[in-house]
């Protein structure tokens, strides 16, 4: 069973729904639609509502994702791709959702949008050098390690 975690949110709108996990195991909690209802057209990103405002704790970072049904069949996915909430961030949570398909695509109060995983997260100290270590690999940039 994976570590649990406690999030406090609060909710901003009445009609707003907690987050939910789907399955047991499950690593991102579904987020859902608090606006009454959003059209999003072919190539256009719009800002959903959740309607929630987290606390999430400190060294913990909430990271928004696609819900792999929205983004396959319907072509919806986060227009950042992936959204960074921050710990200590308290406003609400919205989601900028991008329409890749090539029809219009609507949704409901309450339908899911997006998902929540909270991961942990390194703060680092950059220390400026004049030579770096060498690996095997070097300089190699994209494609450089192959296809096979």
């Amino acid at each position: 069973m994976p570590e649990k975690i406690t999030v406090n949110f609060k909710k901003l709108d009445e009609n707003a729904m907690a987050p939910a996990y789907a399955t047991e195991f499950a690593a991102g909690a579904d987020l859902y639609c608090a606006d009454e209802a959003v059209t999003v057209e072919p190539g256009k990103t719009v800002m959903v509502h959740t309607g929630l405002a987290m606390e999430i704790p400190t060294g913990l970072v909430g990271l928004i994702y696609a819900r792999s049904g929205l983004a396959c069949k319907k072509g919806l996915a986060p227009a950042n791709k992936v959204g960074v909430i921050d710990s200590d961030y308290r406003g609400e949570i919205m989601v900028a959702l991008h329409n890749h398909g090539e029809e219009i695509v609507s949704f409901e109060r309450g339908e899911r949008i997006a998902q929540i995983v909270f991961a942990p997260y390194f703060f680092a100290e950059f220390n400026q050098q004049d030579e770096l270590e060498d690996t095997s690999r070097g300089e190699g940039g994209f494609g450089s390690t192959g296809t096979k």
